[in-house]
């Protein structure tokens, strides 16, 4: 079952990433150069920013912008595969193909697998 996508979970991240650094909402408007009404209108989910203000804001709170949009399960591999793609980052050109042509291999009988159990 993928994850749940929460309508306010950028806000909800952006705040927990402001608190965690201790900044108030007013420092961080002054760092990333937006106006403090608009940096809790972000906050409380009312208002959406520019990706040059998502860029501002992670640089300012030492995040990714991954970190921001993205909840833990929302994208990337899970933890018990992240080391293995780690290391096949490493691989040759050639291995890859190889790695790369297995897991196409494994996705396809598995998503043919669902289709045909008709649970999708």
């Amino acid at each position: 079952m993928p994850p749940r996508h929460t309508e306010n979970g950028f806000a909800q991240r952006l705040a927990a990433l402001r608190k965690e650094k201790s900044l108030t909402q007013q420092q961080l408007s002054e760092r990333v150069g937006v106006h403090v009404q608009q940096l809790k209108r972000y906050e409380a989910g009312s208002s959406q920013p520019t990706l040059d203000v998502i860029r501002n804001l992670a640089v300012a709170l030492g995040a990714t912008a991954d970190q921001l949009l993205f909840g833990k399960d929302e994208r990337g591999p899970d933890d018990d595969l992240r080391l293995q793609f780690e290391a096949v980052s490493r691989f040759s050109a050639e291995e890859k193909k190889v790695i790369k042509s297995l897991l196409d291999s494994m996705i396809l009988t598995h998503e043919a697998r669902r289709w045909s159990s008709g649970s999708g």
